[in-house]
């Protein structure tokens, strides 16, 4: 018997050879993402930078390295992996509202493409570290433009009350402090907006507000190098094997047509989630089967310690059962075996009637899943699986 899983047919045999829990990765869905990417931006003078954070596997981050993806960082482990994978030290960013000097230090010693700045305080130790070590920091000057991407409280990012980046109205004074401090160079301006975006009138309002800030510096004889515009473009959870590719096309377009660069400026992304989400599932057993009064429960030997996101953000994934034989339906809450009442994958999810034993898939996983996963109730870690 087959199952499909990302449109890519795996024998079932194989999968459960594997001891469950585990994460499979088509790598073929992979590379034809990163393939895709590349066509949209060669026309362009565009850096895609993937953002290790959604998932630093060892094996996915050198398949996205070898295609040529800059990286987007977030903590002094995640450079050493991206260095370790073989991205290019001058097409690293490194991002994040807290960098301490010891990974502000690495960053410098391996002369990193740009650190994107938060804060003055941050741009002032910079400085400082950089001079003590003799070397220029490049560096993006992080600016909260304050739009509201409409998405989940805990993955917004770019309002004022979030804690990201430079309020839009100090960002003149603090321009003018990167120019005046030793060991600085700066490079250009950052946005980002959040995440799992998938309606383009967030990223227009952007364009809107660079474009506005653009004209403004440029009146005062100032210009950037690089304008970075983040990423956050979502994936369909509900429907994958419709849409296994986001929508790159719309999202690229829209930058292409709402933001007016300057010659010779480069233009930035930095995408996660819209790269590797679609690519990797949870692969779990039906452990049991349990009737209570008014439910029915599947439970699995995956729980929120392999994929926080539904406990998390109460995040939607489909659910598949990948070996019922059965044409006949029930309605379960999928969950795991986790000592907390959070530990729920989906409530009321229609599968085939399921049994103790049954493979069950839990679909968009390769974002935020692996990368997230602990050793609560010391579990221990899921394992990777990649196709053929």
């Amino acid at each position: 018997m087959e199952t499909r899983l990302n449109d890519n047919l795996l024998p079932l045999d194989q999968l459960m050879q594997h001891e469950t829990p585990f994460y499979f990765y088509d790598l073929d869905l992979l590379r034809a993402t990163i393939s895709h990417i590349n066509e949209l931006t060669a026309s362009h003078n565009a850096i895609v930078h993937y953002a290790v954070k959604a998932n630093g596997n060892p094996r996915i981050l050198k398949e996205i390295a070898a295609a040529g993806l800059g990286a987007d960082v977030v903590s002094g482990g995640e450079i050493i992996a991206a260095l370790d994978a073989g991205f290019s030290p001058g097409k690293i960013t490194f991002a994040g509202v807290g960098k301490t000097d010891r990974e502000i230090k690495l960053g410098l010693e391996h002369e990193i493409g740009c650190f994107n700045v938060e804060s003055v305080p941050e741009l002032e130790v910079i400085s400082q570290l950089a001079t003590e070590m003799g070397k220029t920091a490049n560096v993006a000057l992080r600016v909260n433009p304050d739009i509201d991407a409409h998405t989940h409280r805990f993955i917004t990012t770019a309002t004022a009350d979030n804690k990201f980046g430079i309020a839009i109205e100090f960002l003149p004074q603090v321009v003018k402090r990167a120019h005046a401090l030793p060991g600085i160079n700066l490079r250009g301006l950052h946005f980002h907006l959040g995440s799992q975006i998938t309606v383009m009138r967030p990223y227009q309002m952007l364009c809107e507000t660079i474009n506005r800030l653009l004209d403004d510096f440029e009146h005062d004889g100032t210009t950037f190098e690089i304008i970075n515009v983040g990423g956050g473009l979502g994936i369909d959870y509900a429907d994958p094997d419709a849409h296994p590719i986001a929508d790159f096309e719309q999202f690229f377009a829209t930058f292409h047509h709402h933001l007016n660069l300057r010659q010779g400026q480069q233009l930035h992304f930095e995408l996660g989630r819209s790269i590797v989400g679609q690519c990797g599932s949870l692969i779990a057993r039906a452990t049991y089967v349990k009737h209570n009064r008014n439910k029915q429960f599947v439970i699995l030997d995956a729980g929120m310690t392999d994929l926080i996101r539904p406990a998390l953000y109460d995040a939607h994934h489909k659910i598949e059962n990948l070996s019922s034989r059965s044409s006949e339906r029930a309605t379960y809450d999928v969950v795991g075996p986790v000592c907390e009442s959070s530990d729920t994958f989906a409530h009321d999810c229609s599968l085939p009637t399921t049994q103790r034993g049954d493979l069950i898939a839990i679909r968009s996983a390769g974002a935020y899943g692996e990368s997230m996963a602990s050793t609560y109730n010391m579990r221990r870690l899921p394992q990777a699986v990649f196709s053929i």
